[in-house]
């Protein structure tokens, strides 16, 4: 044999068992999936961190798993588009996801509030319930198709507050004439009580509220509210935040988009998104205990909604649920199996878990824990 000859196959050879055992020691994930890389628009801005932070949890999770090939650029609101144009411009195809609450966009169409939160629905625990097991992600993706979208629940914040008011409201006679910064459904349903509902951005409340062009302002819970000071300006902080029981903030992706992925890629964003999903309600009831004592030492005065005014608003809420399900088929089909949810989740809820919370509330505040 040719020395020379032997040499240069004994050379090509290792070439291929080296490119070989290259491709055996590169991870699964790499080798099937493409690199992919997309932006989501939040609705959010960064001093917020619990609510906006659950985007960046989602992309960091896809990164991790991916070995850094699927990639997320994640930006606040008003960096690419304004925060409540976000559903818009994933529609268009301007970004490939958002971060969003649904019923920022009721006005087009009642029905995308259902998958977020509506007056006297489910807590945060129901809706979670009924979307991942009742059915209630492939009924609301029945309607985002429609919009070219495709959605996952990417986070809940818990029931929240009733917002900040100037004066005391005690009766269903003091929300006459009130002028309150409320979002979209409900202020439809305050406003059969009187209330004159005002749409206006959260970085412009705090001057609203000052200079009295309104008299109050809904916004999330304590947390979050601390950080916008609103108790200096309007410190009756009432509660519950009867129109947002349990809101679902929303990952939205273009659907075109979202069907390019890989089967694996789009197992990953599911798991990503419910990972984010559960995170943020988690962190906001691990924030809002502490937040909500130093709110009350800065001179919040918190108090409930009388069962007055809580009646009064839920018999108008049914109201206008009647109204929207005699006329908008898409938002009958999907309220019927809220409510058919509705009913079974709160017979369950007052057995054992109602009656161990309250044993330990009464021992909370007899100073026993």
């Amino acid at each position: 044999m040719d020395r020379r000859s032997f040499i240069r196959k004994a050379g090509a050879s290792g070439v291929g068992a080296a490119a070989a055992a290259a491709a055996l020691a590169t991870p699964a994930i790499a080798q099937s999936n493409p690199k992919v890389t997309w932006r989501l628009a939040s609705s959010f801005p960064k001093s917020l961190d619990t609510i906006y932070g659950g985007a960046e949890v989602f992309s960091k999770m896809l990164s991790e798993a991916t070995d850094g090939n699927f990639q997320v650029q994640v930006f606040a609101s008003g960096e690419l588009v304004p925060g409540l144009q976000a559903a818009d411009a994933t529609t268009a195809g301007t970004v490939e996801a958002c971060h969003t609450v649904a019923y920022y966009y009721w006005g087009k169409d009642p029905t995308w509030a259902l998958g977020a939160a509506v007056p006297f629905s489910l807590n945060a625990r129901g809706m979670n319930a009924w979307h991942y097991h009742g059915g209630g992600i492939d009924l609301f993706n029945e309607f985002l198709a429609t919009q070219g979208l495709f959605g996952l629940p990417g986070g809940n914040t818990g029931v929240q507050m009733g917002g900040w008011f100037r004066k005391q409201i005690n009766t269903v006679a003091d929300l006459s004439g009130l002028k309150m910064r409320i979002g979209g459904f409900a202020g439809k349903v305050v406003q059969k009580l009187g209330v004159v509902p005002q749409q206006i951005a959260g970085g412009d409340i705090y001057p609203a509220l000052e200079k009295g062009t309104i008299d109050a302002a809904e916004w999330v819970g304590p947390y979050d509210d601390e950080k916008l000071g609103f108790y200096k300006v309007a410190p009756y902080y009432y509660y519950p935040g009867w129109w947002e029981g349990g809101p679902t903030v929303h990952l939205l992706f273009n659907k075109a988009k979202y069907e390019e992925l890989s089967p694996a890629y789009k197992s990953l964003v599911h798991t990503a998104a419910q990972a984010a999903d559960a995170n943020m309600l988690q962190k906001y009831d691990y924030l809002n205990p502490a937040a909500v004592k130093r709110l009350v030492s800065s001179g919040a005065k918190l108090a409930p909604f009388s069962q007055e005014i809580m009646a009064a608003c839920f018999e108008k809420a049914n109201e206008v649920y009647a109204e929207m399900e005699s006329s908008n088929a898409p938002f009958k089909k999907i309220w019927e199996s809220i409510k058919g949810f509705r009913k079974e989740h709160y017979l369950w809820a007052q057995v054992a878990e109602y009656n161990y919370d309250t044993f330990m509330m009464v021992q909370q505040r007899n100073g026993k824990l």
